[in-house]
């Protein structure tokens, strides 16, 4: 199924992104045995610095399904029910009916009803308030600043819920994530940091991705330029920043091979077992971060291209970084591709994101990497 790796077309539309706008971009694509991996473009537009396929690249969401993984873990061991309240374990932080209305699984497939703490969607929310603006200012005024997660968690508590418990479609949410990490701190007596660094990413023998001790990224990496929709002009660096305003839901640091090894073993039944990795598989409809309707599982979630099987995997953007890992169902082919520019589109006289040369040249990369 597909067609074996051609690396002069996957070199040629790596290109493509980059002489669309992109300063830089590196990725690996693996069928069966072979393995490509190539880059295009600069990881630093003052001293032309190139990207490398081997550098370490902030993988923003891509995180859920480490988070997700070691929650399952817990699961397998009879630690945690995902068909229980979260109020039976954090009445604390969920308390009263929504605790006693809002599953762990829900809590993983977003189907929770509770609102993100980024302001994007509740205005009165206090991280990075002038986003709500669509007015960048904040990501500056915070780069450093060090965020309570249980202050983030009560501020998606406390919002209107976006949606009544289990109930469909769901809407994209990273409070539900840092309340598994609580979670899992509850039900193991680490830190979830240290539950997901040994359960998974050791079990996986990823030997370059961690969870960041301050607000740098350690080793080899590039720049990532924020243009928050063309009103950061000329884009700006945010490789520099504290990543607690996501914890263990979107602050990993890793490498396009790692994630790639990651899913693979994932997909292999490797990191948890069959029945888990089946439970990850069936999805529901949630609306994205983005405000698109998708179909997500457990940490995981598809893409379909025309007669070439499903792929399972999942994207995550940080300030100025993005990055997306799939593989194929039968675990053959797998792509991870790391990008170091975000939020390129403009925005219409109605906010909407305008269509941009990078998009679709991101979608022909895409293609080529997962279909040939």
């Amino acid at each position: 199924m597909g067609n074996p790796l051609d690396g002069a077309a996957l070199d040629a539309a790596m290109e493509d992104v980059h002489r669309a706008g992109m300063p830089g971009l590196f990725a690996e694509v693996r069928d069966g045995d072979r393995v490509w991996r190539g880059a295009a473009g600069v990881a630093d537009v003052t001293t032309g610095r190139p990207v490398t396929a081997d550098m370490r690249h902030r993988i923003g969401s891509i995180t859920k399904t480490f988070t997700t993984a070691a929650v399952l873990q817990q699961a397998e061991a009879g630690r945690i029910g995902l068909d229980t309240p979260i109020g039976r374990y954090l009445p604390e932080l969920v308390p009263g009916e929504r605790g006693d209305a809002i599953t762990v699984r829900m809590l993983i497939n977003h189907t929770s009803g509770l609102a993100e703490y980024l302001p994007w969607a509740y205005p009165s929310l206090k991280a990075f308030p002038d986003l709500a603006n669509t007015g960048p200012q904040s990501l500056d005024d915070h780069r450093l600043t060090r965020f309570d997660p249980v202050e983030l968690i009560g501020m998606g508590v406390a919002a209107p819920p976006v949606g009544t418990p289990g109930g469909a479609p769901g809407l994209y949410s990273n409070t539900n994530y840092l309340l598994l990490a609580r979670l899992l701190e509850r039900v193991t007596g680490t830190t979830a940091e240290q539950c997901i660094t040994r359960n998974v990413i050791e079990r996986a023998g990823l030997r370059h991705t961690e969870f960041p001790a301050g607000p740098n990224v350690e080793g080899p990496h590039s720049r990532l330029y924020e243009a928050w929709f063309g009103m950061i002009d000329p884009p700006r660096d945010h490789s520099v920043h504290d990543m607690s305003w996501v914890g263990p839901s979107a602050s990993l640091i890793s490498t396009v091979a790692d994630l790639n090894r990651l899913y693979g073993m994932l997909l292999a039944g490797k990191i948890v077992s069959p029945s888990s990795l089946a439970q990850m598989q069936r999805t529901v409809r949630i609306v994205s971060q983005e405000g698109k309707p998708i179909d997500y599982g457990l940490g995981l979630y598809p893409m379909e291209g025309p007669g070439q099987g499903v792929f399972w995997g999942h994207g995550g953007t940080v300030w100025g970084g993005g990055s997306l890992a799939m593989i194929r169902a039968d675990g053959r082919r797998s792509m991870a591709v790391a990008m170091n520019l975000q939020r390129w589109n403009g925005l219409d006289s109605s906010g909407r994101p305008q269509p941009h040369p990078i998009d679709d040249a991101l979608a022909t990369l895409y293609r080529v990497a997962m279909y040939g």
